[in-house]
């Protein structure tokens, strides 16, 4: 039984409170900057309520676009990356879900080297392999496109890790079961472990979206063209570093609109990503 502490529950509140007041205050600055012009924002005095250009200024980032450094609209940066994103998370699953079920289900020499080998290369993100894999998508003349973009970052040891974890906590009676009815591996997988994942796969749709909506480095080095580049690496180029002074509201109404799509994504997938990650006994 959990004793009811109100000194405690208060100072945990606090706490919380406290934390997410830290959290939100930058984005609340954001907000706020991009209702006002430039001027307004550099000047020091920037005030703490809404400006009356929100509208101007969020139209001129969706569909205009207004750097001095890049021209194109936030609405395209806005579709390449979640192209990109959507992308390398259906990609993840897939190879993931593939990989985890082969190692747990099927008997084959080196079958626990094979999962181990996948888990090390947690060891090896993207910024330690960046020049052999641009030199093979290069080679590849996939350079500004959507398959360069996505398909480098598609292999995914932590996915393996969850639906590995995942598999190995379903009944080995569902799988006689099975059997016993005739059905083959394929028609395992389909019908009986495809429905019962579907938890742990809106979990890792959720890292993953995130992790590759927040892509920079990679997309910095492949795309060489306004029309590919995502909206992160948007934001940098908004800010320029010249006598010029930078389009600051346009920047910052860019970046709220970054925040949009996986706040969206966080609140409408939070009781299976949960779920998710509850199951797979992490």
């Amino acid at each position: 039984m959990v004793e009811h502490r109100p000194l405690s529950d208060f100072i945990a509140y606090a706490i919380l409170t406290l934390g997410i007041l830290i959290v939100a205050f930058p984005v609340y600055l954001a907000l706020i900057a991009s209702t006002h012009d430039a001027a307004t924002v550099v000047g020091g005095h920037m005030p703490a309520t809404p400006g009356s250009r929100t509208l101007e200024n969020y139209y001129r980032a969706i569909f205009v676009g207004g750097s001095r450094t890049s021209r194109e609209p936030v609405a395209h940066m806005l579709i390449n990356s979640f192209v990109s994103a959507i992308g390398i998370a259906i990609g993840k699953i897939f190879i993931s879900i593939l990989s985890a079920y082969a190692v747990v289900y099927f008997r084959f020499p080196f079958r626990k080297t094979a999962f181990w080998i996948i888990f090390i290369t947690l060891m090896l993100p993207v910024e330690v392999r960046i020049y052999p894999t641009y030199k093979v998508v290069a080679d590849l003349k996939m350079l500004d496109t959507y398959a360069g973009l996505i398909l480098p970052l598609i292999a995914s040891a932590t996915g393996t890790l969850l639906f590995r974890q995942f598999f190995m906590t379903v009944p080995d009676e569902l799988l006689e079961a099975s059997r016993i009815d005739g059905a083959g591996p394929f028609r395992f997988f389909w019908d009986t472990l495809l429905p019962l994942s579907v938890t742990t796969m809106a979990a890792l749709f959720v890292i993953q979206f995130i992790y590759g909506w927040n892509q920079y480095l990679w997309p910095l080095l492949i795309t060489t063209q306004d029309s590919m580049q995502t909206i992160v690496i948007g934001i940098k180029k908004m800010l320029v570093t010249t006598d010029e002074l930078a389009e600051w509201q346009l920047a910052m109404a860019t970046a709220v609109l970054a925040m949009l799509p996986p706040v969206a994504v966080v609140i409408f997938m939070q009781r299976l990503f949960v779920r998710g990650l509850v199951q797979t006994e992490k």
